[in-house]
């Protein structure tokens, strides 16, 4: 049953990352701007945001397995749409569908571990299993988008989902047992539409802000229309006996810190990750497989570290691994801060390797910080939000990204980015604020 959710987990990750890589061909291919391009990624990890809570209450209510089956179905129909999109609109449009799927995937994989296995200890072995799969899947997505794309051109990162899907139907039906919460929440439909609200005009703003202007009449606009929006979502949910997102879970430090702390780490590496796609395929020339491969430390770092983080934060609780993600992220990005044109490639595969790594330990001890010591009726709950957390930081970091290389020059690419690079290191930072505050107890004192 783990492996199944594993499995589901990997493809939600995957997707994330592995059309990055393709990105310039895509644009080429449907003759669209990089700012365009954007909204390949961000429709997708948006909507996976904004649904990822409602979706475990829809679980809650009507089965886990037919939910998660639901998921899988529309998330293979919305690929199949990815690999046939002819317009760039087409394919935004399909990339927001394969979103809806991958929220009903995510936190019902998650619901389904925690409910399966009540020992404290197995469960955090198993969610640190979760969270490896789920980080992995993230960091191999280049390296397999630029494999795919190299043989059988952008659309094959797409068709790939068709088999993984096909297998996890097969395998939820033999392994995954049908269940339900406890007390099934009732679905928060104004919370709902006021969170997608805010998600989706906080990184509009952010994509289009460089192009309308920051100061300008729409921007500020859009500012007030953010404001106004988070502002009602919160007065809502204080309000509402069942509310979407239970607000006063931030009330504990240790929830608030993994909540900001997923976040930070999933700004931070997608942020490396599109910078790096446009500077090696724009500024050096290179090819998508080339640029994937170039990034292949990141994704063996990522692996080796993330079940060691696992285990890590099973034994030792998570302060430990949280310090090392810190540590090895901040150094990453402090690698490429003076990125140049010529930057030796060695210099390159140091800096994916140490922000491989400090993702690969980052993963688990944020999960388990977010759940730990909830009994498994708001651990699914706690488990979503962080969930949502860590794909509103991928929409960040892609929008702040873009920005900063939207309509720069391929001689200019290495220069505009770095200040991208040294967000990267100060999201490294702020992990070892998170860390401090997950430190058990008796460790504190």
């Amino acid at each position: 049953m783990l492996a199944v959710c594993a499995l589901s987990m990997f493809l939600v990750g995957l997707d994330t990352t592995i059309v990055n890589v393709g990105l310039p061909v895509i644009g080429q291919g449907l003759g669209a701007d990089t700012r365009s391009l954007e909204w390949v990624v961000d429709a997708y990890t948006v909507v996976l945001a904004s649904l990822l809570i409602a979706a475990g209450a829809l679980a809650d209510r009507f089965g886990r397995r037919r939910v998660f089956r639901c998921g899988l179905v529309v998330f293979g129909i919305a690929s199949l749409a990815c690999a046939l999109a002819p317009s760039l609109g087409f394919l935004v449009a399909a990339r927001a569908v394969q979103g809806l799927g991958a929220s009903m995937l995510s936190p019902v994989a998650l619901a389904i571990v925690v409910n399966a296995m009540p020992d404290p200890r197995e469960r955090a072995r198993a969610i640190g299993v979760w969270a490896s799969v789920f980080g992995l899947s993230m960091a191999a997505g280049p390296v397999t988008g630029g494999a795919l794309i190299e043989a059988f051109g952008w659309r094959s990162v797409f068709w790939i989902n068709g088999p993984i899907i096909a297998a996890a139907l097969v395998l939820v039906a033999v392994f995954v047992p049908e269940s339900r919460g406890q007390r099934a929440r009732r679905l928060d439909l104004p919370g709902q539409v006021l969170l997608t609200l805010a998600v989706s005009l906080s990184v509009a703003v952010l994509i289009e802000g460089p192009r309308i202007g920051w100061t300008s009449p729409l921007a500020m606009t859009g500012y007030a229309l953010i404001v106004a929006t988070t502002a009602a979502f919160v007065r809502v949910e204080l309000r509402h006996r069942e509310p979407l997102m239970d607000l006063a879970l931030f009330r504990r430090p240790l929830f608030a810190g993994s909540v900001l702390g997923a976040v930070a780490v999933f700004v931070a590496l997608n942020v490396s990750l599109l910078l790096t796609t446009f500077y090696l395929q724009h500024a050096r020339g290179w090819t998508p497989l080339q640029a994937g491969m170039v990034t292949l430390p990141m994704a063996l770092g990522a692996t080796l570290c993330a079940p060691w983080s696992g285990a890590l934060v099973g034994r030792l609780g998570p302060r430990r691994p949280l310090l090392l993600a810190a540590g090895f992220t901040t150094a990453g990005g402090l690698c490429m801060v003076n990125l140049a044109q010529d930057t030796s490639v060695l210099v390159l595969l140091l800096a994916y390797l140490l922000i491989g790594i400090g993702f690969g330990f980052a993963n688990a001890p944020l999960t388990s910080t977010a759940v730990s010591g909830l009994p498994p009726s708001r651990a699914g709950v706690a488990g979503a939000i962080t969930s949502a957390a860590r794909q509103v930081g991928a929409a960040v970091g892609i929008a702040i990204a873009g920005g900063l290389v939207a309509e720069v020059s391929p001689t200019g690419l290495a220069h505009a980015s770095r200040p991208g690079w040294l967000l990267v290191a100060a999201c490294g930072v702020f992990l070892f604020l998170v860390a401090r505050v997950s430190r058990p107890v008796t460790d504190r004192n």
